[in-house]
């Protein structure tokens, strides 16, 4: 099982976003958007750790508390009820969708970080994702 960190930016939020995910302390996949949001950014994230990852499964450490929430506590709600909030729409629902169904596809066990506190690896992670916004690849 690979052992994965995410994160993801926007500066300014909404604005030029960029994300990253990294193994073993170095990028393995790196993006970026030129209008997105924090939340998408971080969404996109999750979504292309899980195809690095594949059928050999992941560990995903994220900051991203929304997300987390997302994957293990609203989107099987949201599905049982033809993708609706109980009350208003779904933001990105794009993503939602395809983060959900990564998640389920694969063997993911999500592991939630607070951000910006100095773990080493968030850290490094959020310094990747601010790179890739400027254009860094892997």
């Amino acid at each position: 099982m690979k052992i994965l960190w995410t994160d993801g930016s926007a500066i300014p939020n909404p604005g030029k976003g960029g994300y990253a995910v990294l193994e073993n302390g170095q990028p393995v996949a790196l993006g970026c958007e030129e209008d997105s949001t924090n939340i998408r950014m971080e969404g996109t994230a999750l979504i292309k750790a899980m195809e690095y990852a594949g059928d050999e499964g992941c560990e995903i450490h994220t900051d991203s508390e929304f997300w987390v929430k997302v994957l293990t506590e609203w989107a099987e709600g949201w599905e049982t009820r033809g993708w609706r909030k109980r009350r208003g729409e779904i933001a990105n629902l794009d993503l939602v969708k395809k983060v959900w169904e990564l998640y389920n596809k694969y063997n993911v066990k999500l592991v939630w970080v607070r951000g910006h506190v100095g773990t080493e690896m968030n850290e490094l992670a959020d310094e990747w994702a601010n790179k890739a916004r400027e254009g860094a690849k892997v």
